[in-house]
């Protein structure tokens, strides 16, 4: 019997992975992306453009979620399509675990911040 009779094991479908991989194209559209996502935080850091710093923490938090998703897109090859949607549950997991780790970080340097600053009203150039 020939081989296209008996497919190897994890080879019954041969066009299955056909698209995974991003061309140059898709590639450098998501190295501008990633290019544009870190400068504008950076501009608005370096320049101070929001008065207030949470605002500025907010809109970086914004841009770094979009970033992580376009990073997703065009360099992991994630969509719906592939792999029966667990790449979506993937990118789901992964949403969930961003606001998980920014609004927990942002918790806890608030209160940490807010806690240890030091409140007494002497001055403290005159400590040993």
């Amino acid at each position: 019997m020939s081989d296209a009779a008996h497919p190897k094991p994890g080879h019954d479908h041969p066009d299955a992975h056909a698209g995974a991989h991003g061309t140059m194209g898709s590639y450098m559209i998501g190295f501008g992306l990633s290019v544009i996502l870190t400068a504008i935080p950076f501009w608005l850091v370096m320049t101070g453009f929001f008065a207030n710093p949470q605002t500025t923490a907010i809109i970086i938090m914004a841009f770094a979620v979009v970033q992580i998703v376009v990073h997703m897109i065009y360099f992991l090859h994630m969509n719906t399509r592939s792999e029966g949607g667990w790449s979506m549950m993937a990118l789901i997991f992964t949403l969930v675990l961003v606001v998980i780790t920014l609004s927990g970080s942002t918790w806890v340097m608030y209160h940490l911040n807010h806690n240890m600053m030091p409140t007494m009203s002497h001055d403290m150039s005159q400590m040993p």
